[in-house]
């Protein structure tokens, strides 16, 4: 089932390419984006391990994650989605936009194409978000999907030199097949 596109409404999810390498450190180099994820901003050798690392693992069988490009309509990457395989038919949702591409729907679009290919494809039961407490766009971004907010997690992940809490949603097949799909 290697390599994977998945059209959605305005953006397209793609396996990740080591050409990929300099649109992802405009991404995952950019502090106005990490400080909304789990992990520090990482420079360019950190960012092309990264790549390999996602493009490796895409082959692996069974796959236990996918790690996907977000392409805007000239196939450029512009973001990332990924679902973690973490146990029996779950997986942890993560997904981000390079700051010059916010405002225009593209992580919603991400994060519900990914999530329905989850739910539809890979006959997922749940779906989690991890999300720190101060980050209202992805909160949004949960709720539009359908997800329901279970708790917060304390001192969750440790970025940007402290530790930091993430509010834990999920959404449930039957919901996501009624609500959100």
């Amino acid at each position: 089932m290697y390599p994977i596109t998945i059209p959605g409404r305005v953006i397209t999810l793609r396996e990740l390419r080591p050409d990929d390498a300099a649109d992802a450190l405009a991404i995952v180099g950019d502090d106005r984006v990490t400080q909304w994820l789990s992990f520090d901003s990482r420079d360019q050798a950190a960012t092309v391990a990264m790549v390999e690392g996602a493009v490796a693992r895409a082959q692996l069988t069974p796959r236990n994650e996918y790690y996907l490009a977000v392409a805007d309509t000239s196939d450029r990457m512009i973001g990332f989605a990924r679902l973690g395989l973490t146990g029996h038919q779950a997986a942890k949702l993560g997904y981000a936009i390079g700051a010059d591409h916010w405002g225009h729907g593209y992580a919603t679009d991400a994060a519900r194409t990914i999530a329905d290919y989850g739910f539809r494809e890979l006959k997922l039961h749940r779906i989690t978000a991890a999300i720190g407490p101060d980050n209202a766009v992805s909160i949004a971004v949960a709720k539009r999907l359908g997800m329901q907010y279970e708790g917060r997690l304390r001192d969750h992940v440790y970025t940007n030199g402290a530790w930091r809490d993430s509010l834990l949603y999920s959404i449930l097949s039957p919901e996501w097949s009624t609500t959100a799909g």
